[in-house]
């Protein structure tokens, strides 16, 4: 007998074809970035059916004034008017909608919301570090080497970067991550560029100036020090997520057009780090806009993730990186998806006389 057909694209399904699978979506509205992924279940992971990402800079100026400013809202809320035509052709079933340190620190912050819910009708949630920190770990966890003892995520942001140190427990070949513990520093891409604005010459003092700055920040912190030895001893490893890590690994790699399957996932030596950096500074703001990597919207940005990295790097040394473009997102897909498969389901009823199912 032959297959029935699918319906057509925006039609819902007859009776006796097979239903559209369920679209989940995950947007995060960062200090630098908007992006949405919209995906279906599949196996213990999910099918990308939809990606947008668009640079916005939403907390331009905000170093400076602590407010949000109105060309960077505007910038904003043109791209969540896109994300949300995307959610409703895909009828998504469920969204995840957050705002992260931009939102977090502005003074109009929560009237940001406001009006985003009036202009384009989204719903945004302004989360904490903590459970900014927590859905980073679960979306890069498959990227973790379950060989070691322990590895650092980073998540450089635009304008905090969050810090998560795990460990592996269990048997070898069934070793889970388990979060030991987590910092939020209010310091990203976008903070720190306008913090120290790049002079003519990129001089070592500059460079040297960026990196103490982020170091200051971390090295107080303690409550990870039960892990270090891993670090000290090469049984840990650093997982770096954000546009600034993969521009630099696709820097590294040489590409002409960015390419997702060879850097996510990539590994990278500390030298190899070291050495895109160092070329990052050489090339200048006209050469990294020059390059197909990084563009003229990241070429005064990734030079700062460099320095976050290199931050961290010094704090706790690491031979092993390892590039991830995931995180948040799929982080908030995972246990959205995981939610509704835990979710009791619902006994249809039928009206009496009649055998269709009542609506819900």
């Amino acid at each position: 007998m032959p297959q029935a057909p699918a319906p057509d694209r925006g039609a819902p399904a007859e009776r006796g074809q097979m239903e559209r699978p369920r679209c989940y979506g995950a947007l995060d509205l960062g200090t630098n970035n908007c992006r949405l992924l919209i995906a279906t279940p599949a196996g213990a992971g999910f099918r990308v059916v939809e990606a947008f990402s668009r640079i916005v800079r939403l907390g331009e100026g905000l170093t400076h004034t602590g407010r949000l400013q109105e060309p960077a809202m505007e910038r904003a809320i043109a791209a969540l008017r896109i994300c949300a035509e995307k959610v409703g052709r895909r009828r998504v079933v469920k969204l995840r909608a957050v705002a992260t340190q931009a939102c977090r620190s502005a003074e109009n912050g929560p009237d940001f919301i406001a009006r985003v819910k009036q202009e384009t009708g989204l719903d945004l949630t302004i989360i904490e570090p903590e459970e900014e920190a927590r859905l980073s770990v679960a979306g890069c966890s498959n990227l973790m080497d379950r060989e070691a003892d322990a590895a650092l995520v980073v998540d450089v942001g635009g304008g905090s970067t969050e810090l998560s140190w795990v460990a592996f427990s269990g048997e070898r070949g069934d070793r889970r991550p388990r979060l030991i513990s987590w910092l939020s520093i209010p310091v990203g891409v976008v903070s720190l560029a306008e913090r120290y604005p790049e002079p003519e010459d990129a001089p070592d003092s500059w460079w040297n100036a960026m990196v103490g700055a982020v170091r200051t920040e971390i090295a107080a912190f303690g409550a990870a020090d039960p892990l270090r030895s891993h670090f000290l001893e090469g049984r840990a490893h650093l997982i770096g997520t954000s546009g600034a890590i993969t521009s630099l690994a696709g820097l590294h790699l040489g590409l002409r057009r960015y390419d997702r399957s060879r850097v996510d996932g990539l590994w990278m030596t500390r030298s190899d780090c070291d050495e895109a950096a160092q070329r990052l500074r050489v090339l200048g703001r006209q050469g990294r806009a020059a390059e197909p990597c990084i563009g003229p919207d990241r070429a005064d940005l990734v030079l700062a993730g460099a320095a976050i990295l290199e931050a961290v790097q010094q704090l706790w040394p690491c031979e092993r990186v390892r590039v991830a473009d995931r995180g948040l997102r799929e982080g908030m897909l995972l246990a959205l998806m995981r939610e509704s498969e835990n979710r009791p389901k619902r006994r249809r009823r039928r009206r009496r006389g009649r055998g269709a199912p009542a609506v819900n």
